[in-house]
């Protein structure tokens, strides 16, 4: 059997989750899902306590509706 004891490094992981370079991927995956919705969808991006979070939505009145009907945001992640 091995000893073999693993600690994580929070304050580092909290660091890389909240750096530029995670911003940049999540913006892209976020870009990514907003032009598979099409056009009245946005995104955003924050930095939390622990970490940068992306986020795409309907803006617009029709894009509401639509992914009230067809379920578009949910559809595009995938």
């Amino acid at each position: 059997m091995n000893n073999f004891k693993f600690k994580l490094n929070q304050a580092g992981v909290r660091e890389l989750m909240r750096s530029s370079a995670m911003q940049a991927i999540l913006t892209g995956k976020a870009s990514a899902i907003q032009a598979r919705c099409g056009s009245g969808y946005k995104q955003d991006i924050y930095v939390g306590a622990n970490r940068a979070n992306a986020m795409v939505y309907a803006a617009t009145k029709k894009a509401k509706i639509e992914n009230k009907k067809n379920n578009t945001l949910l559809k595009a992640v995938h």
